[in-house]
């Protein structure tokens, strides 16, 4: 007969065979696997980056915003450089999962690092939002620029997002392994699928047939004025907020030394490989769409389709039936690496909570590993609050990039410092050259944050300011806690478990006179207390007076019952009088057992409402009082009698 219970038996048929913890080093990617799962993040937010900044550009400076968004790409292009050579060091340094929280807290402090947690958290729960409401973009502009009239399709941006991450937390679930083999793929789709776009572009172009877009279509962003920009010393800020709006394009790039963990030995050479290809695959896909951008004049659409990427593939590949495969292949690759991109934050969040958790500035229970060894408290956590978000922001892109790269670039901010005190403090080859680059790496990345703080702050980057104190302040009460007891612990005198009343008392606490009452009092004699003793509150009278006239006929129990009369119902407050009364003066010691009827019908809950966990509560906290509940199996007993058998107490 199995034990299992029925949601347990759910479990097992959704998520599978439970797998043991001895193969948790089996359920390791390998660097191909490891680029497609963790890098899909970084990669495919390429798509939008270069519309980030025409978002910023064409209102203020028109036209003029195909010329300047060259250099602002090519200014993200060194930051990236920077960046990878930063966490290239981060990952060979510290192999363990964790990242810039992991840098930061060696060299700063615990509590200097709960910055860095909070900042990879937040950027965690953005990412999953902006890369599936991204990813559904993706599918609605195929539905504009190919689905023959199918325009009225903005509607389900929303619930198409949200059931997407259900299927992503479902796929996590499952464990490591099936999730890199589902999400592996999407990534190399999508590296194909632009690299064709670029290359029918080039023909294209050289053959002089790579048309432009409508600058003046239904629905594009208004186009500014050259002059307009440049008045009153604008030109400065719009360049650098459209630089920081750009900047959503490194996103992911911190996944890796993140999820580190995942790898298989040696952990920091595979990661560093897998970091320095994602990086030039990064730079050639935004190197590429800004391009394209600056030939093409493709521009931002006030709600978001066509994205400016589908408008790229379909000026690239021209109309007629080529071209509108070519479109299809494109756009449902775009949209399936959007979609696993906001896999990422699934594999590196659960195992920064974990670690973090094991510092103890988190539950503990986030370091547990489900049923598929996967860590399953960090995954729910994170789909529910993702879900909360896009539910917040409509799954609006434009709305959740102004969230986004906030808490990526704090992370890279603090591991850039990290290294820099890390080398500050030895002597080795290169020490000046890594100092420098982990520096400026530092000081670019705060630059980042400082202008979109100020740049989107009234667009909503005012939460992540606000969020920002509060989380790390939420993350150090939780340690202090974690802290305050351990002190406790160790405060204690030696044999602080030895007995200090001279006398033990155990209370049954008795509703009615049944098989959980029974176990519940055999349970009492095998204590060995000095007295045991059944107790009744005696809410109705005319029930105490039948329980009492059961009690005294039958022969199953010698215990005496007293009842404790509760004129006034309060169960509570009756049973707490009489356990401080029972042990006044300290010389006794209490323990109370309150049988609890278990049932695993829905009608046998609804008819027994138990009130065990109400009845701990309001004892548990008194002197020399010890609560247990007692579970009883009433379901199984009540079949066991219908068959013609006698339920065992045990």
């Amino acid at each position: 007969m199995t034990l299992d219970r029925p949601m347990y038996r759910v479990k097992r048929r959704l998520l599978g065979k439970p797998l043991t913890t001895e193969r948790v080093s089996e359920e390791k990617l390998s660097n191909r696997t490891a680029l497609g799962v963790l890098a899909s993040d970084c990669i495919s937010s390429s798509a939008y980056g270069s519309e980030e900044m025409l978002r910023v550009l064409v209102p203020i400076v028109g036209t003029a915003a195909f010329t300047m968004v060259m250099p602002v790409t090519g200014a993200i292009l060194l930051v990236l450089l920077l960046l990878t050579l930063c966490y290239s060091d981060v990952v060979t340094i510290y192999t363990r999962a964790g990242g810039s929280y992991v840098v930061a807290r060696e060299n700063f402090g615990p509590d200097v690092a709960q910055v860095a947690a909070v900042a990879l958290l937040v950027d965690y729960i953005v990412t999953v939002a902006v890369q599936v409401s991204a990813g559904t973009n993706a599918l609605i502009s195929l539905a504009h620029l190919a689905g023959n009239g199918w325009t009225g399709l903005d509607h389900l941006q929303l619930p198409v997002s949200v059931a997407v991450i259900v299927l992503l937390a479902y796929g996590n679930l499952r464990g490591v392994r099936e999730a890199g083999r589902m999400f592996a793929l999407p990534a190399y789709l999508f590296m194909a699928a632009i690299g064709l776009v670029l290359f029918m572009a080039a023909v294209r172009a050289a053959t002089g047939g790579l048309p432009q877009a409508d600058l003046n279509a239904p629905g594009v962003v208004p186009l500014g004025t050259p002059g307009d920009g440049w008045l009153y010393g604008a030109s400065l800020f719009i360049v650098l907020r459209s630089f920081a709006n750009g900047g959503s394009s490194l996103t992911g790039l911190e996944a890796i030394s993140n999820g580190i963990s995942a790898f298989r030995e040696p952990q920091g050479r595979n990661a560093r490989r897998t970091l320095i290809a994602m990086s030039c695959v990064l730079a050639v896909l935004v190197l590429g769409v800004s391009t394209l951008a600056h030939y093409t004049h493709a521009v931002p659409y006030i709600d978001g389709t066509p994205t400016v990427i589908a408008q790229e593939a379909r000026l690239a590949f021209g109309s007629g039936t080529v071209g509108t495969a070519g479109l299809v292949f494109v756009q449902l690759s775009t949209a399936l690496v959007l979609y696993t991109g906001a896999n990422t934050p699934f594999t590196g969040f659960p195992f920064l909570a974990s670690f973090v958790a094991q510092d103890r500035f988190l539950p503990r229970l986030l370091t547990r590993r489900g049923h598929r060894l996967a860590f399953s408290n960090g995954i729910i956590a994170l789909a529910v609050l993702s879900l909360a978000l896009l539910l917040v922001t409509g799954a609006s892109v434009d709305k959740l990039v102004a969230l986004y790269a906030i808490g990526v670039f704090t992370a890279f901010a603090m591991a850039g410092s990290g290294l820099t005190a890390y080398h500050l403090r030895r002597r080795e080859p290169l020490r000046r050259v890594k100092t420098t680059v982990n520096m400026l790496a530092a000081i670019i990345s705060a630059a980042v944050v400082l202008i979109f703080a100020v740049t989107k702050f009234t667009e909503g980057a005012w939460l992540v300011v606000v969020v920002f104190p509060l989380g790390v302040w939420a993350l150090i009460r939780i340690n202090r806690e974690y802290r305050h007891e351990a002190a406790a612990l160790q405060r204690l005198p030696t044999g602080a478990d030895r007995p200090r009343a001279r006398r033990h008392r155990v209370f049954v606490l008795v509703e009615t006179l049944d098989l959980a009452t029974l176990k519940a009092l055999r349970y009492a004699h095998e204590l060995r207390p000095d007295r045991v003793q059944a107790v009744h509150l005696a809410v109705d009278e005319a029930h105490a007076r039948r329980l009492s006239a059961v009690w005294e006929s039958t022969s199953a129990t010698s215990v005496e019952l007293e009842l404790v009369a509760c004129p006034d119902r309060r169960l509570r407050h009756a049973m707490r009088e009489l356990a401080l009364r029972t042990t006044q003066g300290g010389e006794t010691s209490l323990t109370v057992l309150v049988p609890r009827r278990m049932y695993t019908n829905v009608l046998g809950k609804l008819l027994h409402r138990g009130t065990g966990e109400t009845m701990a509560r309001a004892l548990g906290q008194l002197p020399h009082v010890a609560v247990t509940i007692l579970p009883f199996d009433a379901s199984r007993a009540v079949r066991l009698l219908e068959s013609g058998h006698v339920p065992e107490l045990d």
